[in-house]
């Protein structure tokens, strides 16, 4: 059975790489028009070709070869020694063209539970950090970086300079202290829908740090908050409307608030 909501369409986002683990980031556009950012590990994908092969065994060629639709998950190879890092930047090319092609398969396939569960947003994609010790690493744009990287090939991507409003302090992706000063440039290198991003400051330090909290800083320019035409938020559940002038929200879409109240309703825009 088909499901009302269906992804549209996956880009890949980033590579998240822990001391024992890598996730892969995608940007899930919807059926609705809304937005929404997901993390899933190499075995979760395993696990969703073998669910639509059990689900789908027409599609799948389990009956007859000629019949099949369904994309094969491949992965690199082993023996091309360039390191862990670049190897996950490919897997995450692999995975971004395997889901695309997930999606171009008949309804009965591309809007399944399965498939839409698969993208839909788990709580911990929700969460406006990542576990201590994550180093993202964005893809070069249309390719795969040619050489293997260090943990500090994250500063050679381009990022925008922001100027910090007023003093924060957190952790940085290391569980080290964090500390930015008031008109302090700080380079973002990740914006997430949460609201949270990705930034870099003087001494390499990367830290996730409230997006409302930046404005612009690129000189001869007239610096503006970014929160002046509404602050972005990622939605932590669903809900659906009762009264004609309320929004319906899928969990993980992209709201932007127009207007606050301390009476608990906000002015928002979602979708359009």
């Amino acid at each position: 059975m088909a499901a009302s909501r269906y992804p549209v369409s996956v880009y890949a986002a980033a590579l998240v790489q822990t001391a024992r683990l890598q996730t892969f980031a995608f940007s899930v556009r919807w059926s609705d028009d809304s937005d929404t950012f997901v993390r899933r590990s190499w075995d979760e994908f395993k696990t969703l070709q073998k669910t639509l092969k059990e689900t789908f065994p027409v599609e799948a060629g389990l009956l007859r070869r000629s019949d099949r639709v369904l994309p094969k998950l491949s992965d690199t190879s082993l023996l091309v020694r360039r390191g862990r890092m670049a190897r996950g930047l490919t897997r995450l090319r692999l995975l971004e063209t395997y889901s695309q092609m997930l999606l171009a398969v008949a309804a009965r396939v591309s809007r399944s539970p399965a498939l839409t569960g698969f993208f839909a947003p788990h709580p911990l994609d929700l969460e406006p950090a990542l576990p201590p010790g994550s180093l993202v690493i964005l893809p070069a744009p249309e390719e795969p970086p040619p050489r293997p990287m260090d943990n500090l090939a994250i500063r050679d991507l381009k990022a925008q300079s922001l100027r910090c409003l007023q003093p924060f302090s957190t952790q940085d992706t290391r569980g080290r202290p964090f500390h930015a000063r008031a008109q302090e440039i700080l380079d973002v290198l990740l914006r997430h829908p949460s609201g949270w991003w990705l930034v870099e400051n003087e001494d390499q330090q990367t830290a996730w740090f409230p997006a409302p909290y930046l404005e612009e800083a690129a000189p001869g320019q007239e610096r503006r908050p970014l929160g002046s035409s509404g602050s972005q938020f990622c939605a932590c559940q669903a809900y659906e409307s009762s009264n004609a002038d309320e929004l319906s929200v899928p969990a993980g879409a992209r709201v932007r608030v127009l207007e606050t109240s301390d009476r608990g309703w906000w002015l928002c825009r979602c979708a359009g």
